[in-house]
């Protein structure tokens, strides 16, 4: 781009951040064709002198719009406006455009990256699932006769899985329901889905943990919903606060990950829980429960589905964390009048739920094999976690809270560090870190990271870290 064109407006004191201001004002350049197809822009150091901004700033912008398809990136020579192929839209509901930033996130997280190490990644190691128990199930499934191979099944799910969940599961965890309250879906973001288009309307205010599950904000900002962050304790929710938000914004759902919560490791108390409740059944708000990680939980938690038995909350699970993403087996449970829309609502969007991966399920849980699996990645959880912790220690870092179980620890940078700046320099590593701004609902700035303590066995990661701790107080 030559130097006569007109540069952006960047507000750095507006709570969009900069990244975001950048990628939106080259994407209405080029849409507005001011930028034509092939111009080259300035290089990341020319943008970043212009526009008074971080060089990381202007090289996560450039990233995003490669990933976007509004840029290319030329091997030594810098980056161009590159051609789109345009489409024509009608109004519609569904605003891609306001998760550009979640997407670009996903899709670099699917990305396989040669030699990267990946302790901000949100699963399991691939040699902690035991494939061999998958293995074994399939292999009973094989030789077993029946439609189930070729059709599509029952609407609601696999009828003997939806019943032991309801006999082992939920019962152990003092739920009590009925078969036609359970509905099977393809992993826990398939539920949050199904909820999430159910009971959003376009400007409906929603509140949501903060920091909190990253997916879920782009996925709700896509269908015009107003998020509204209620800051987390160590004890869960701010109570006082999240009533303050409810009152002033009128918002009709709370989406919340009560154990293990997902980045900060922590869990709702069973104080907070009956506040949370108690808030519910005053302003008539519906809560949705993500509990994914509940069951790496070493003893028992309050969730607030046990408490409320299903009258205001939505109970979300899936075993995609625990034995398989690809088998995507997760399920809903809920009221009976709430499950009947959402199974509507499931028929209409995508029918049924594979009925194959739910027998494998099925066999599993009842087989015993889920309850050996999961008791040995508890242990060894428990086993790496202090070690983990007291290396991020040992690099400078400060706890949140030290877990009592799970794989997330949420840490803090020394003071005046930007977690997505360190993580930025991190990639130049192979080292792919998840900085606290990925967790807030639009993407504020942040001195906190997120590991998964499963995945911080390299010596890189910690040399890496006392590295920019030092620099940092050296500087």
């Amino acid at each position: 781009m030559p130097e006569a064109l007109p540069l952006l407006t960047l507000n750095p004191e507006d709570s969009v951040p900069l990244v975001e201001q950048i990628v939106a004002g080259i994407k209405r350049l080029t849409e507005e064709r001011v930028l034509r197809v092939g111009t080259r822009l300035p290089s990341i150091r020319n943008f970043a002198t212009q526009h008074n901004v971080s060089r990381f700033t202007v090289v996560d912008a450039y990233d995003r719009l490669v990933a976007l398809g509004y840029l290319a990136s030329r091997r030594g020579s810098g980056f161009y406006v590159a051609a789109r192929q345009q489409v024509e839209v009608t109004a519609s509901t569904c605003r891609l455009d306001q998760a550009d930033d979640v997407l670009w996130l996903l899709h670099n997280t699917f990305q396989g990256i040669s030699g990267a190490v990946r302790p901000g990644c949100g699963w399991l190691p691939s040699d902690w699932l035991n494939p061999s128990v998958i293995q074994k199930s399939l292999h009973e499934l094989s030789r077993k006769p029946g439609e189930f191979l070729t059709g599509y099944g029952d609407v609601s799910g696999y009828q003997p899985l939806r019943q032991h969940l309801l006999q082992k599961h939920l019962s152990d965890i003092g739920i009590s329901a009925e078969v036609n309250q359970v509905i099977m879906t393809n992993g826990a973001t398939h539920g949050l889905d199904l909820a999430a288009r159910l009971l959003i309307r376009p400007g409906d205010a929603v509140l949501i943990d903060d920091p909190g599950y990253y997916t879920l904000f782009g996925y709700l900002k896509t269908l015009g919903a107003k998020l509204i962050g209620v800051p987390r304790n160590i004890n869960g929710p701010d109570v006082a606060r999240m009533e303050q938000l409810i009152q002033e914004f009128h918002p009709k759902l709370f989406f919340t990950n009560t154990v293990l919560h997902n980045p900060t490791g922590t869990s709702t108390s069973l104080a907070v829980a009956h506040q949370i409740l108690q808030l519910a059944e005053k302003h008539q708000l519906y809560i949705v429960e993500d509990d994914i990680y509940g069951d790496l939980h070493p003893s028992s938690a309050p969730r607030l589905a046990t408490l409320d038995q299903l009258k205001r909350v939505i109970y979300i699970s899936s075993f995609s964390k625990t034995i398989s993403a690809s088998l995507r087996v997760g399920f809903i449970a809920c009221a009976p009048e709430l499950a009947a829309r959402l199974l509507d609502l499931k028929l209409l969007s995508g029918l049924t739920t594979s009925e194959i991966n739910q027998r494998i399920m099925y066999q599993i849980l009842i087989e015993g094999r889920y309850r050996k699996h999961i008791e040995r990645v508890r242990s060894r959880l428990q086993e790496v976690r202090g070690q983990v912790i007291e290396q991020l220690e040992h690099s400078g870092l400060t706890l949140h809270v030290d877990p009592v179980g799970g794989m997330f620890v949420w840490a803090q940078l020394p003071a005046g560090q930007n977690a997505a700046e360190v993580a930025t320099l991190a990639t130049r590593e192979n080292i792919m870190l998840a900085p606290g701004n990925l967790f807030r609902p639009y993407q504020e700035p942040s001195s906190w990271l997120r590991f998964n303590v499963a995945h911080c066995n390299d010596d890189r990661i910690f040399d890496f870290l006392k590295r920019q701790v030092g620099m940092k107080a050296t500087s």
